[in-house]
């Protein structure tokens, strides 16, 4: 492909991670405004709940349709609307007073935003960028910048809450998201590289068929819906969850951070590890060490000390599914249509995202004890290795082009 001499692939690397990283890191710190926004607004955790679970839910529904249009017109302009709409929902969040606004907002607007500025966006502009044997490994380069957002931006938002209010804190963080389109200019991919060539192998509906008639993409879509439930049940429910135990807010604030720290290692050694061995079967062992950490983590006293290595170990295992999920579907389909084909897996993940962070609030509020969701979430991690392990990750044969679908 063809590419302007100053937007190199590194260069495109670097701000495709940035830009994950303001996404990644705002939305990774929701957890910290929910016991806050729902004390001064006489909410029980639900409610809170509900809208981030939403937000997740309409990210995943959205994703494969700004999946489609960044294939076909480039993800500089997707990374730019998605801003936008993430920068107005949460503007609008202080001014949220019920569970319906704040489901408009935090769930809506910021849902919409995450689909525009996602892995699916970044990880189609990065594979395409960089030649097929560097792939896996420049996603994880790029799953680890981000994840440098959800180690910088929780100490950052806690410190706002803090010093100046949740309300005043979401506006700061707001105009910090919006630094993102600045960073859309470089991963505006030039027309030669997202428009179909003249005689091209394969449409945008033969894809989808292909895709949609081979198993291994249903079991990819499958498992990651087990990682979805994880992270957003943790990511949103471990400060409170802390908190009952009797620990300090600051405990919660710092085992997040951790988290954020020891993804980005992670990522990036994921990434890696996908050049040398094959992706889907590090992604069973991924998911078995996720179920085996949990599952420690509630046989022994939840102290500060068990906490931090638990999400320090958690953090090693967050986001290096994606690098390595993105890794499967390009070796099986390529990358014509890869932002398009991870967003509908990515689909799966969000209905899990919706789960872990409803039900969390659901249980808890029936229950007093998230005991059922910690169990939970182990099941899921077993499921989803067995469902990885199968996986047929040979490229098929070539799908013959129908007659007037070449676009």
């Amino acid at each position: 492909m063809t590419t302007p001499s100053w937007r190199s692939p590194a260069l495109v690397i670097v701000c495709g991670g940035l830009i994950l990283s303001l996404a990644l890191g705002m939305r990774h710190s929701f957890g910290l405004f929910l016991q806050p926004m729902s004390f001064d607004y006489g909410w029980g955790r639900e409610t809170f709940a509900f809208a981030i679970a939403l937000q997740n839910l309409l990210w995943g529904i959205a994703q494969p349709f700004t999946g489609m249009i960044a294939d076909r017109f480039g993800a500089g302009r997707v990374v730019a609307l998605g801003t936008l709409a993430y920068v107005a929902g949460l503007v609008l969040m202080p001014l949220s007073d019920s569970g319906v606004t704040l489901s408009l907002s935090a769930g809506l607007l910021v849902g919409l935003g995450l689909s525009g500025t996602g892995f699916s966006i970044i990880y189609g502009a990065v594979g395409r960028a960089v030649p097929p044997h560097r792939r896996t490994a420049a996603l994880g380069t790029a799953g680890a910048l981000g994840s440098l957002g959800q180690f910088a931006m929780l100490p950052f938002a806690q410190s706002l809450i803090s010093s100046a209010g949740w309300a005043d804190a979401l506006w700061v963080l707001a105009a910090t998201v919006a630094v993102a389109l600045l960073l859309a200019i470089v991963v505006a991919e030039p027309r030669a590289a997202t428009a179909p060539s003249a005689t091209p192998p394969q449409g945008l509906w033969s894809a989808l068929t292909e895709a949609f008639s081979h198993r291994g993409f249903w079991l990819l879509g499958l498992g990651f819906l087990a990682c979805g439930f994880q992270l957003a049940f943790i990511g949103n429910h471990l400060p409170a969850f802390l908190t009952d135990q009797g620990l300090n807010a600051n405990v919660g604030m710092r085992a997040l951070a951790l988290v954020g720290l020891f993804n980005v290692l992670g990522t990036w050694a994921w990434g890696q590890m996908g050049v040398h061995w094959r992706a889907k079967n590090l992604l069973s062992i991924l998911y078995l060490l996720r179920a085996g950490l949990t599952a420690a983590y509630m046989v022994l006293p939840v102290t500060a000390t068990t906490t931090y290595v638990f999400a320090a170990g958690m953090g090693f295992l967050w986001l290096g599914t994606a690098p390595l999920t993105s890794a499967v579907l390009s070796q099986i389909f390529g990358v014509r249509y890869i932002s398009t084909l991870f967003g509908f897996v990515f689909f799966s993940h969000q209905v899990g995202s919706f789960l872990g962070v409803w039900l969390g609030g659901l249980v808890f509020d029936a229950t007093g004890s998230y005991d059922v969701v910690w169990t939970l979430s182990i099941g899921l991690g077993v499921l989803a290795a067995l469902l990885h392990y199968p996986i047929d990750d040979r490229t098929p044969a070539a799908t013959p082009v129908p007659a007037g679908r070449a676009a």
